[in-house]
């Protein structure tokens, strides 16, 4: 039954991206181990870091979290091509991650980027695992794009939201698949705007985090990132929006051609781009959602691999 493979497909999403840290511990506590996990953006994170045996160490580094630990890492850079050097963040991975590549991996892992110029979808096999992890992580505009084999790499986000298809490709009979990128609905045409309620938008945060140290620079950081101005919202609600609806428009289109066995798309609340110190209330989403779905997974699992092997054995 070994050649009877489960792949496993984390989304992009961002903060929410905690989310799968639940997921994967529900999936474990019903004995399912895939066999593949392929990782796009965030997904990429909490995948690489479970397949290398960091998944204890990445929940308590997020669930630590608060706002001014991630301020802390948020070394902005100014004269680059994003606007957070991302050093901080590398440091943070390369810490646990060290030397690992993919190749060494217990099992099968690959993290999805895009190519800047060309478009192209990149599929990181072998290699540094910490620098596949940046490359599918590195949002444009927010951090710097990442060069690997003369490669300039950012978020994968943009051509394979939830990589199904990869897991397909490298041999995944039954493909879980988990979506968190669930927080604005799925979109429609609207004719006529009173029709429809207003759409909920992450909290202002009015904590002055950025503010305490008494530089404008800064001070403005925080309003136009963490916050709302002039009664609107701000520059990180609107690039995640944004986000949103273009990784959202692109997944529904690649996961109509090739749709997951299993799709588990946690309800989770309006989340900032930045909100990532919130980790115990996506990590609880993310465990809810999987215990809704376990048992049916499961099933339906055992009973595949069933059919696989009495028609090989006939």
């Amino acid at each position: 039954m070994s050649d009877y493979k489960i792949g496993l497909a984390l989304g992009a999403g961002a903060a929410r991206g905690w989310t799968h840290i639940g997921v994967l511990r529900v999936l474990a506590e019903a004995g399912i181990q895939p066999d593949i996990i392929v990782g796009t953006s965030v997904g990429a994170v909490v995948g690489g870091c479970y397949v290398a045996g960091e998944l204890d160490a990445l929940e308590t580094f997020a669930r630590d979290l608060t706002r001014r630990k991630v301020l802390g890492f948020l070394d902005f850079n100014f004269s680059g091509s994003g606007l957070i050097h991302g050093q901080r963040l590398r440091e943070a991975l390369e810490d646990r991650l060290k030397h690992l590549t993919i190749e060494s991996l217990a099992r099968r892992f690959v993290a999805v980027a895009a190519e800047i110029g060309t478009g192209h979808e990149v599929w990181l096999t072998r290699g540094h695992l910490a620098n596949a992890i940046r490359a599918s992580y590195a949002m444009p505009g927010i951090f710097k794009p990442v060069s690997i084999e003369g490669r300039w790499l950012f978020d994968g986000a943009l051509v394979n939201p939830i990589p199904v298809s990869v897991c397909r490709a490298l041999g995944a009979r039954y493909v879980i698949a988990v979506n968190v990128n669930t927080e604005g609905g799925h979109g429609t045409v609207i004719t006529d705007l009173d029709a429809l309620p207003v759409a909920a938008l992450p909290p202002p945060d009015d904590h002055g985090v950025l503010a305490r140290n008494g530089r404008a620079v800064k001070k403005l950081l925080q309003r136009q990132l963490f916050g709302r101005v002039e009664n609107g919202p701000g520059i990180s609600t609107i690039m995640m929006q944004a986000f949103n609806i273009v990784q959202d428009r692109i997944a529904r289109s690649r996961l109509a051609g090739d749709p997951p066995d299993a799709m588990i798309a946690p309800p989770l609340p309006p989340t900032g781009l930045f909100d990532f110190h919130r980790a115990e209330e996506m990590i609880e989403c993310g465990r809810t959602a999987a215990e809704h779905d376990v048992e049916r997974i499961k099933r339906e699992i055992i009973a595949r691999r069933f059919h696989a092997v009495y028609a090989r054995t006939g």
